[in-house]
C-alpha cells in the first residue's frame, strides 16, 4: 500500500491589511459606519499601555493589485488630473460611488478628486481617509 504525499498549500487564504489608527473611533466612523464595512471581530484586552483594541472589518473579496510607476501615473492622471498616489492606496468597490463618497466626506474624509468616469468602465473617487489611508471608492458602471 502506498501513501500519497500531499504538498502543503502555500497560497493565501485571506488578505488582511493591518492599519494603525491613532483615533480608532474616527476610523470606525468612516470605514464601519459611513462605508458600511461589517465588524467581524472587536476585541479589547488590558495592556501595560492601556486598553489594547482591534477591530477587524469585512470588506468583501480582497485582492492585491501591484502596479508599476507608469500605471500609477496613468491612474492619477485619469482619476485626479495630477500626481496624488502614495505607495499604498486602498480601493473599495461600492454599489454607488457618489453616495459612498458623500457619506465618507460627511464622516471626515477629505476629497482629492470627485467621482470620475474611467476608460476601464468604472466611476472612481479619490479620498484621504481616516488612519492615514488614501482611498479609491469605485463603482463598476460598464461591464468588463
Amino acid at each position: 500500500m502506498t501513501h500519497a504525499v500531499t504538498a502543503p498549500r502555500t497560497g493565501a487564504i485571506q488578505l488582511r491589511l493591518v492599519v494603525h489608527a491613532e483615533d480608532l473611533d474616527a476610523a470606525l466612523a468612516l470605514y464601519r459606519d459611513a462605508l458600511g464595512l461589517e465588524t467581524e471581530l472587536d476585541l479589547t484586552r488590558p495592556s501595560p499601555d492601556g486598553d489594547a483594541r482591534v477591530v477587524v472589518l469585512g470588506a468583501g473579496r480582497a485582492t492585491l493589485e501591484l502596479i508599476n510607476s507608469a500605471q500609477r501615473a496613468l491612474i492619477d492622471r485619469l482619476e485626479v488630473g495630477r500626481d496624488a498616489a502614495r505607495e499604498v492606496r486602498v480601493g473599495l468597490e461600492v454599489h454607488d460611488a457618489r453616495a459612498a463618497t458623500a457619506a465618507a466626506l460627511t464622516a471626515g474624509a477629505q476629497e482629492i478628486a470627485p467621482p470620475t468616469r474611467t476608460p476601464w468602465g468604472s466611476l472612481n473617487a479619490r479620498l484621504e481617509g481616516a488612519a492615514g489611508l488614501q482611498l479609491t471608492l469605485f463603482q463598476q458602471i460598464d461591464p468588463e
